[in-house]
């Protein structure tokens, strides 16, 4: 119904199968923070497919092997699945992903 009143701009990156998990709102900066499988995307507010940024973040190979050897799917488990996007400060954010069941949590300068 949204799509056809055109009340709603779907986000094209969905189409290239993500897991989308984690969401963080920037009103002060008019974007929004997605957290997927091994990517970060910061989303426009006003236009969700203009300007898209991504940051690429994988989990490192050697975990994704041992994460394979321990008969997960590689696919659907051995990746970097972000789940924790929190504001820090005026100028990071706070970001943990599973790393192929070797979490990993850094910051994100938002610049």
């Amino acid at each position: 119904d949204l799509l056809l009143s055109n009340s709603c701009i779907p986000f094209l990156g969905s189409t290239e199968g993500f897991d989308f998990r984690t969401l963080l709102l920037d009103e002060e900066r008019g974007r929004l923070l997605v957290g997927a499988k091994d990517h970060i995307f910061l989303l426009n507010l006003v236009d969700v497919n203009k300007n898209v940024k991504k940051i690429y973040w994988p989990a490192a190979k050697e975990k994704v092997e041992l994460c394979k050897l321990a008969g997960k799917d590689a696919h659907t488990e051995c990746a970097n699945f972000i789940r924790v996007l929190q504001p820090y400060n005026r100028t990071h954010v706070y970001v943990c992903g599973t790393g192929a069941f070797h979490p990993l949590c850094g910051y994100i300068e938002l610049g």
